[in-house]
C-alpha cells in the first residue's frame, strides 16, 4: 500500500551539505529579521492575565468564523487547552462578541489588518512576546482542528511529553482540506467533520527543502492547480530564537522543522459557508498576492454556482484512527503511567 505520507519520516536523505544549507539560510534570514525593528500594535479587548506555569495556551487568529468558533473551542478544551489567546481581525459576524463572553478566551485587536501584519505573523510574534517565552504554545487558525494518534484519549500535554522525550521542539502537521459532498449524512454531532466530511485520500507530494518539510496537493491542487503549502506547526516550543520570518509554514529556526509528522490538521476552508467566505476573501484582498487563489475559486463559483469537490481520490472521513490506517500519521507510544498527566487525563470521562 502506498501511504500519503511517510509513516516514520526520519529523513535519512539529509546530508551534511543539506544541513549546512539549512544552517546558512537560517543565519541569513534570522539576521534580516533582527534588523526589522518595527513593532506592531495589539490591544486587549478584555482582561488578559498572565499565564501560569501549568497553563497550556492556544494562540489563534480569526476573522468572521462564528460558524466554527464554538466547535473550535470545544475541541481544544477537550484536548487540554486552558487559555485561548485570540487576535480578532475586525470580525463583523458575532465572532468577537461570542469570544468576549468566554471566560478562558483573551481577545486582542489591532489597528493593522491581516495583510499589513505580514498575514498575521507579526500579531502572533507580539502575542508570544506578551505572554512569555520558553514554553509550549498551540499555534493555529480558527478553521484548523489538530488530531493525532489516540487524541480521543490522550491530551496535548501527553503529546508534548513525547516530543520532549525525543528532543523535538515543534510538531509539523499537514493540513487536510475538508469539503462537502452530495451524499446524505448519517449520525450526529457538533463538530465540523460531522457536516463537511470528505478529504482527498492521496495525491500529495512530500519532500524536504532547506527550510523544512514541504507538503502539497489535495483538492486545491487537483481542482485549481494551486501549489499551496500544506505543512504547518500547530504545536511549538517558543523561545527567543523563534520567529516566523517570511512564512508561517517555515518558522525560524529552520533546523526545528524536520521533526516527524505525528499529527494532522483538519482544515475547514470549505465549510458550509465557503461561497460567502471565498467571496469575502477575494474582495478583501488580505491574503497572498491579492488573494489570487481566492479569486480563482470565486471565478469557478460565479460560473457554476458551486464547486464540485468530489473526485476519484475522495473518501469520507470517519475518525482520527482512520488517518493512522491510511498512513497520514503514525501511531504514538504514550506512557500510561506518567504521573504528570493524572489531572489532565480526567477530561476523558467528561
Amino acid at each position: 500500500m502506498k501511504y500519503p505520507f511517510d509513516r516514520n519520516f526520519s529523513f535519512p536523505g539529509r546530508t551534511f551539505v543539506d544541513r549546512l544549507l539549512t544552517f546558512y539560510d537560517n543565519w541569513r534570514v534570522t539576521a534580516r529579521e533582527r534588523r526589522k525593528v518595527d513593532k506592531i500594535t495589539i490591544i486587549p479587548a478584555k482582561d488578559a492575565p498572565a499565564l501560569s506555569a501549568s497553563d497550556l495556551p492556544l494562540v489563534f487568529v480569526t476573522h468572521n468564523e462564528i460558524a466554527l468558533i464554538p466547535a473550535f473551542l470545544s475541541h481544544y478544551r477537550r484536548l487540554g487547552v486552558t487559555r485561548f489567546i485570540c487576535l480578532d481581525d475586525v470580525s463583523t459576524d458575532g465572532t468577537r462578541e461570542y469570544l468576549m463572553e468566554q471566560p478562558d478566551v483573551d481577545v486582542w485587536t489591532s489597528p493593522v489588518r491581516f495583510e499589513a501584519a505580514r498575514r498575521g505573523r507579526r500579531w502572533r510574534e507580539a502575542l508570544f512576546e506578551r505572554y512569555g517565552y520558553n514554553r509550549w504554545y498551540v499555534n493555529l487558525d480558527s478553521d484548523e482542528f489538530l488530531v493525532y494518534d489516540q487524541c480521543l484519549r490522550e491530551p496535548l500535554k501527553a503529546l508534548i511529553n513525547v516530543l520532549e522525550e525525543h528532543d523535538i521542539k515543534r510538531l509539523p502537521a499537514p493540513m487536510l482540506d475538508f469539503y462537502p459532498s452530495s451524499e446524505a449524512k448519517s449520525g450526529s454531532g457538533n463538530m465540523p467533520w460531522h457536516v463537511v466530511d470528505h478529504i482527498d485520500s492521496s495525491g500529495y507530494e512530500v519532500n524536504l527543502q532547506k527550510r523544512g518539510i514541504s507538503v502539497k496537493g489535495g483538492p486545491r491542487k487537483r481542482l485549481f492547480s494551486e501549489d499551496n503549502e500544506l505543512i504547518k506547526y500547530p504545536l511549538v516550543y517558543w523561545d527567543k530564537d523563534c520567529r516566523f520570518g517570511s512564512s508561517i509554514h517555515r518558522p525560524l529556526p529552520y533546523s526545528r522543522n524536520f521533526s516527524p509528522i505525528w499529527g494532522v490538521l483538519l482544515h475547514f476552508k470549505f465549510f458550509t459557508n465557503y461561497r460567502e467566505k471565498i467571496a469575502e476573501a477575494a474582495s478583501d484582498k488580505q491574503h497572498y498576492n491579492g488573494s489570487q487563489h481566492y479569486q480563482a475559486m470565486k471565478s469557478e463559483i460565479d460560473k457554476v454556482g458551486a464547486i464540485d469537490f468530489v473526485g476519484e481520490t475522495s473518501i469520507r472521513f470517519l475518525n482520527p484512527e482512520q488517518l493512522v490506517d491510511l498512513g497520514f500519521m503514525p501511531t504514538i507510544e504514550f506512557d500510561p503511567d506518567d504521573e504528570r498527566l493524572t489531572p489532565s487525563r480526567n477530561w476523558r470521562t467528561a
